[in-house]
């Protein structure tokens, strides 16, 4: 089993419900525990990197209402297989009260996380949530709780580790709480110097602007820039020659990165151009995007360094090659409107520097950061970005 930064807190809570000596052998024999191994790598990683909230909290809901149904303790009086089952409502709004759990949906109760669990174990044969189709009823698999180990005087020991899950997921996720509260920290630090050490502000914006950086990140950011930077431009518009008056372009954000925002992520106001952010140049993907907006134009905006040409002819060239066809391709080219790669994304920030609005894209960053991560702030005032901010907490 692989092992990572946060592999010793995963220990550090086995040994603490079952002893040093078992730990070890724990995590080894058991499935569900080397599956939230894989899936806690990113806890080390900073606030970039992916949190898979939806995954452990759909566990997390589940073992949850195990626990309190008695059976954990053997406190109940039926056996778990005669257990009713958790009612999908009560599971889909506990998981939106845990903390970056208020814009969760239904597929990782529903599909997913069954389905990356059986990616890594393809020949074990069952899977976390057993659910009811008919009645939305939903349990743990109860023999993935239970976790047979040798004891170093050779008898065997059968340890339950529903608890421990829970205190896991729970350690999971104050390590990322922290790692994105210091991002929003530095976000706040450098805002504040921005006006002072415009340089510091101006390298840090520049520095999320790279082909390495976490894809949510890059999206907020471009975001950023470029709503900055077509505030400067505005076009003429009426409906008649007497009622023409100029009006800003405005970029608004369709919602959260990975959202099911049906191939957008940016439109702007008011010419109704269509952004998507994406870190691929995967002809597919483009054309899926399209397609998804009806074949009406595109703007993609690229992670990579590489010319907006040549990413286009890649586009292209990979077409030619899936479909054979040329009118098909040239169809679908002709719906790629434009391509902004990170030089193109760097010079409309500069723009942005000169033109003094280098504060708006820092402020930007914060609120879009926060609403990824599902952060709420009541601010005083409209404008107060330094107001304190707290976890969403609420059910649909």
């Amino acid at each position: 089993m692989q092992t990572h930064a946060f592999t010793p807190e995963i220990l550090k809570v086995l040994a603490k419900n079952f002893g040093e000596s078992c730990a070890a052998q724990i995590l080894h024999e058991s499935p569900l525990l080397g599956y939230l191994n894989t899936k806690t790598k990113s806890a080390s990683r900073g606030a970039k990197s992916r949190g898979s909230f939806a995954n452990h909290y759909a566990l997390y809901v589940v073992i949850e209402d195990y626990i309190k149904g008695g059976f954990y303790a053997k406190e109940s009086e039926v056996p778990y297989s005669k257990y009713e089952g958790a009612r999908f409502s009560d599971l889909f709004a506990r998981q939106r009260q845990l903390p970056f759990g208020a814009k969760l949906q239904n597929h990782a109760l529903n599909s997913r996380l069954n389905d990356e669990f059986r990616k890594y174990y393809p020949g074990l044969g069952i899977v976390p949530i057993v659910r009811d189709l008919e009645t939305q009823r939903y349990w743990i698999q109860e023999d993935l709780l239970s976790v047979e180990i040798r004891l170093g005087d050779g008898t065997d020991r059968v340890c339950n580790i529903a608890q421990p899950i829970i205190e896991i997921i729970d350690r999971y996720v104050e390590v990322k709480m922290a790692a994105f509260e210091g991002f929003i920290d530095t976000c706040r630090q450098i805002a504040e110097l921005g006006e002072k050490d415009p340089e510091q502000a101006t390298e840090f914006v520049k520095g999320q602007l790279q082909p390495n950086v976490d894809a949510r990140v890059f999206e907020i950011v471009s975001y950023a820039v470029l709503k900055a930077r077509y505030e400067l431009q505005s076009v003429w518009l009426g409906e008649t020659q007497e009622t023409v008056e100029e009006e800003p372009l405005i970029l608004y954000k369709t919602g959260r990165t990975n959202a099911n925002d049906g191939g957008i992520d940016f439109v702007m106001k008011p010419l109704g151009r269509f952004f998507q952010v994406t870190e691929t140049v995967d002809a597919g993907k483009y054309f899926l995007d399209i397609d998804k907006v009806q074949r009406f134009p595109i703007t993609f905006v690229v992670k990579s360094s590489d010319p907006a040409e040549v990413i286009k002819e890649s586009i292209k060239r990979q077409a030619v090659s899936k479909y054979k066809v040329e009118a098909v391709v040239e169809g679908y080219m002709k719906c790629v409107e434009d391509v902004v790669n990170i030089p193109a994304l760097l010079d409309s920030f500069e723009h942005v520097i000169s033109s003094g609005r280098l504060m708006s894209v820092m402020n930007e960053i914060i609120v879009q950061s926060k609403v990824e991560f599902s952060y709420n702030e009541e601010p005083s005032s409209d404008d107060d970005l330094d107001a304190d901010f707290g976890i969403v907490v609420g059910v649909d």
